[in-house]
């Protein structure tokens, strides 16, 4: 079937976007799903750093690639062994498939499939197949087994958690990332406890997931850290205990004034070796930073063992949250019809998929909430 579908013919380039265009929307040949797999028609499609990193060459992979990773659908036809889903049904989509049989699946961590992260490498569906196709039959990569800022696409099955609740298809997509990886960090890869303090540096889609993650929790501190004023007082409204701009000069001494020595968990979400020194710093000592950010691969941060020992520090990273989909993402749907975990108040605009480039620019200076794509 003939699709219309946001395709990056080449990493590198430079903002403003609206100007460079380095998505381009094009038709596509999309073939029909293999064993497996399922083709869905897309609802919406959020605006990620993980896409905007591909667009700029930060996180290098194959092109031509039709981006896309946060997303929901309905599901419009079933590839053969296909018996867990049926035509009809909203699925959030998530960025990591998982094969079910490699070690990391085995023990229940389906984040680092090893398959999985394999296809993604190579810009392929789980299987190892590619259903996309440009002009003159030459193959187009998927974006992490997803590829969604089109109007349809065909993925692993394994790429779909159902979504079986009274929901906003359009709020459903922000699950399959945003709140996953956010919410999951603080929920899952942390494991905070009511009681407790944390901070969240970062203010993206993710960070705010955390900060409701956080709130819901129960921890005593939920203390947010952005460059951005205007985030920081939405992070206050979404239930933070305290602000802080990241620029403050005073800010470490600050917080650990607020927190009589620092927090028991610092979360890094804004992608940069600063922030993850910043969120070092403020954590106590025998406390835990969480990170769950993709800065380029080339930074390194500069760890002071002597001072992991003697205080007995935890650094962690958190890849989708370290979160099983199957089971999470109902849980957190459920969170949010409960009014515990009001994902909706993180929604941005609502764009067409030809104003993608403009999307972007806003994700690129730091000014957007969590922006969709939004498909008829």
């Amino acid at each position: 079937m003939k699709i219309k579908a946001a395709v990056l013919r080449e990493m590198g380039a430079q903002a403003p976007f609206a100007t460079s265009q380095p998505l381009q929307i094009q038709e596509l040949d999309l073939r029909d799903p293999g064993p497996g797999e399922v083709l869905i028609k897309l609802k919406a499609a959020g605006l990620c750093h993980s896409d905007l990193s591909v667009i700029t060459g930060v996180r290098p992979r194959p092109t031509p690639m039709a981006l896309g990773h946060e997303a929901s659908a309905v599901v419009e036809a079933l590839g053969e062994g296909v018996n867990h889903l049926k035509v009809g049904d909203l699925v959030a989509l998530v960025f990591v498939p998982s094969c079910g049989q490699c070690l990391p699946c085995a023990e229940g961590r389906p984040a680092l499939c090893e398959p999985g992260a394999k296809a993604n490498t190579d810009g392929t569906l789980l299987s190892g197949a590619r259903r996309l196709y440009g002009f003159g039959g030459t193959p187009v990569n998927h974006h992490l087994g997803v590829s969604a800022f089109a109007d349809h696409a065909v993925v692993s099955s394994r790429s779909c958690v159902k979504v079986d609740a009274p929901i906003d298809p359009v709020e459903a997509a922000l699950f399959g990332c945003a709140v996953l990886t956010g919410a999951g960090a603080v929920i899952n890869t942390a494991g905070v406890k009511a009681g407790e303090s944390t901070a969240i540096v970062g203010l993206g889609g993710v960070g705010f997931s955390a900060v409701l993650a956080a709130v819901a929790s129960g921890a005593r501190h939920v203390i947010a850290v952005d460059l951005h004023d205007s985030k920081l007082a939405t992070a206050l409204e979404l239930g933070a205990t305290a602000a802080f701009n990241a620029k403050d000069p005073e800010l470490l001494e600050k917080i650990k004034a607020l927190t009589k020595g620092g927090v028991d968990f610092a979360f890094e979400f804004a992608g940069s070796v600063h922030a993850m020194e910043s969120a070092y710093r403020m954590t106590r000592r025998g406390g835990t930073t969480v990170t769950a950010s993709l800065p380029p691969p080339g930074d390194t941060w500069a760890l002071q063992q002597v001072n992991l020992v003697a205080e007995e520090r935890t650094v962690k990273g958190s890849y989708v949250g370290s979160c099983v989909p199957a089971r999470d993402v109902p849980r957190y749907v459920d969170l949010y019809l409960a009014g515990k975990l009001p994902v909706n108040k993180l929604m941005g605009q609502r764009l067409k998929l030809d104003q993608i480039n403009e999307g972007f620019d806003r994700l690129h200076t730091g000014e957007s909430m969590r922006d969709l794509i939004v498909f008829d």
